[in-house]
C-alpha cells in the first residue's frame, strides 16, 4: 500500500479538541447539578442513586471504552483511504455494541436481586426501595447509552467532535429540565431522577443514529441498511476495544474499593476525599480531552502507516496537554480558598481537601499527561493490550496495594491513598515512554 501523508492544521486540532473540553466540562457540572437536585428528595434517595450508579459507572465506562476502541478501527481505515471498509466497520460496531448491551441489560434485570442485596448488603429499607425503583428505570437505558457512545466515538474519530458535543448538550438539557420538573413541580421521588435520565439517553441514541444515516459524513450507515455479520471486522473491533473496556472497568472498580478504605478514617477524611475527587476532575479536564482528540489524529496516521506524523502530532498534543493543565491548575489554585469555603466542611476536612488538591495539581502537572494522555497514542495505533496490561497491573500493585499499606499500616490516612496514586502514575510513565520510544506499537495497526 502506498503511504499517505496525514496532516492536521492547528485550526483543525482546535476544532477537534475544544468541543471535547466543553463536553467533558458539561458532563462534570451536570453531574454536580444532578446530585444537588437528588439531595432535595432526601438522604435515602441520594444513597440509593449513588449505590446503583456505582455499578452503572463500571458498565458505562466499559462500553464507552469499547466504543472508542471500535472507532479506532474505523479511524485507521479512514487513514488508509478505504472509506467503504471504514463505513462497514462503523456498522459492525453499532450493531455489535447494541446487541451486547441489550444482552447485558437482560442479565442485569435477571440479577437485580443479587446486585441490590448481595453487593449492597443490609441497607435501610427506604434506601433499598429507592434503589430498586431507580434500578428498574435506569437499567433500561443501557442499550441507548451504549449506542450513543458508539455513535459519538464515530463522530470524534472523523474529527467532528462538535456533533457529539451538541448532542451531549441536548441530552444534558433534557436531563436537567426533566429533573427540575419532576422533582420540584410534580414532586416525584427517585423516579423524578431516573425518568429524565432514561429519556435523555433514548433521545441521544436516536439523534446520533439518524445523523449517521447521512451519507455526507465520512462514516455513515448504508441506505437501505442491509447488515451482514463480518467476523473479521468484529474480531478487529474486539481486539482493540475489549482491552480498553477491561482497563476502564477495572480502573473504576479499583476506585470503588479504595472508597471502602477511606471510609474507615472518619467523616473528615471521607469529605476531603470526595472534594478532592470532584475538583481533581477539573484539574485534569483539558489533557483528558486532548487525549480523546489524540485518538482521532493518531488512528488516522496509523491507518496511513505514517508514523512520523503520528509521533509529530503526539508530541504537539502532549505539549498542549501540559500547557493547558498548567493554566487550569493556576486558576484552581487561586480559587482554592473559595472552593473549600463553598463546601462548608469542618476545619480538618478543609485542611485535608486543600492538601489533596495542591498535591494532585502539583504532581499532576509533571506526571498526569505522560501517564494518561500519552498512552492514548498507543491505543490509537492498536496497542491496547499492552496499555491495558500496564495500566491494570500498575493500578492494582501500586495504587491499591500500596494505598492500603500507606493508609492503614503506615498511618498516612487518606493522604496515603493519593500518594500511592502518584506512585502508580510514575510507574505507568516508565513503561509507556519506553514503549513509545520503541517501534513495536507501530506494528499493531488493523490488518
Amino acid at each position: 500500500m502506498e503511504d499517505v501523508q496525514i496532516q492536521f492544521s492547528n485550526s483543525q486540532l482546535r476544532k477537534l479538541i475544544l468541543p471535547l473540553v466543553v463536553e467533558q466540562f458539561l458532563a462534570i457540572t451536570v453531574g454536580l447539578a444532578d446530585s444537588i437536585m437528588v439531595a432535595s428528595v432526601g438522604e435515602a434517595a441520594v444513597s440509593a442513586v449513588s449505590l446503583v450508579d456505582s455499578v452503572n459507572t463500571l458498565i458505562f465506562y466499559g462500553f464507552s471504552a469499547l466504543a472508542t476502541g471500535g472507532a479506532v478501527v474505523c479511524g485507521q481505515f479512514l487513514g488508509c483511504r478505504n472509506p467503504k471498509k471504514a463505513c462497514d466497520s462503523a456498522e459492525q460496531l453499532l450493531v455489535f455494541i447494541l446487541a451486547l448491551s441489550a444482552g447485558l441489560t437482560v442479565i442485569l434485570y435477571g440479577a437485580k436481586y443479587f446486585i441490590l442485596h448481595g453487593l449492597f448488603g443490609n441497607i435501610e429499607a427506604d434506601v433499598m426501595n429507592y434503589a430498586n425503583t431507580y434500578f428498574i428505570i435506569v437499567e433500561a437505558s443501557v442499550p441507548f447509552i451504549a449506542l450513543y457512545n458508539a455513535g459519538a466515538a464515530l463522530f470524534r474519530v472523523m474529527g467532528n467532535s462538535a456533533v457529539s458535543m451538541k448532542i451531549s448538550i441536548g441530552m444534558n438539557i433534557v436531563n436537567i429540565c426533566g429533573n427540575a420538573i419532576l422533582i420540584f413541580i410534580v414532586h416525584m421521588g427517585v423516579e423524578g431522577v431516573a425518568i429524565p435520565t432514561l429519556v435523555s439517553r433514548i433521545l441521544g441514541a436516536f439523534v446520533v443514529v439518524c445523523l449517521l444515516r447521512n451519507p455526507k459524513y465520512q462514516l455513515h450507515i448504508s441506505r437501505p441498511f442491509r447488515y451482514r455479520f463480518d467476523g473479521h471486522t468484529v474480531k478487529n473491533i474486539l481486539k482493540v476495544g475489549v482491552p480498553s473496556g477491561i482497563e476502564s472497568s477495572l480502573f473504576h472498580l479499583g476506585k470503588i474499593l479504595l472508597l471502602s478504605v477511606v471510609s474507615a478514617f472518619g467523616t473528615a477524611s471521607i469529605a476531603a476525599n470526595a472534594i478532592g475527587n470532584s475538583i481533581a476532575t477539573f484539574q485534569i479536564l483539558a489533557p483528558q480531552a486532548i487525549g480523546v482528540g489524540m485518538i482521532t489524529v493518531v488512528s488516522q496516521c496509523a491507518g496511513a502507516r505514517d508514523f512520523d506524523s503520528a509521533r509529530f502530532y503526539t508530541k504537539k498534543l502532549m505539549k498542549w496537554s501540559y500547557v493547558s493543565m498548567l493554566i487550569v491548575n493556576i486558576i484552581i489554585f487561586l480559587l482554592l480558598p473559595l472552593i473549600i469555603y463553598l463546601y462548608n466542611v469542618s476545619d480538618e476536612a478543609a485542611r485535608l481537601a486543600k492538601l489533596i488538591l495542591i498535591l494532585h495539581g502539583a504532581v499532576g502537572l509533571v506526571l498526569w499527561p505522560a501517564s494518561f494522555t500519552l498512552p492514548q497514542a498507543l491505543k490509537a495505533a492498536g496497542d491496547t493490550t499492552f496499555v491495558m496490561t500496564i495500566a491494570v497491573g500498575s493500578m492494582w500493585i501500586f495504587r491499591i496495594a500500596a494505598g492500603i499499606l500507606f493508609a492503614r499500616y503506615w498511618n498516612m490516612g487518606v493522604i496515603g491513598i493519593w500518594v500511592a496514586m502518584f506512585i502508580d502514575w510514575f510507574c505507568r510513565i516508565i513503561f509507556f515512554v519506553i514503549r513509545y520510544r520503541g517501534h513495536r506499537w507501530e506494528q499493531k495497526y488493523v490488518k
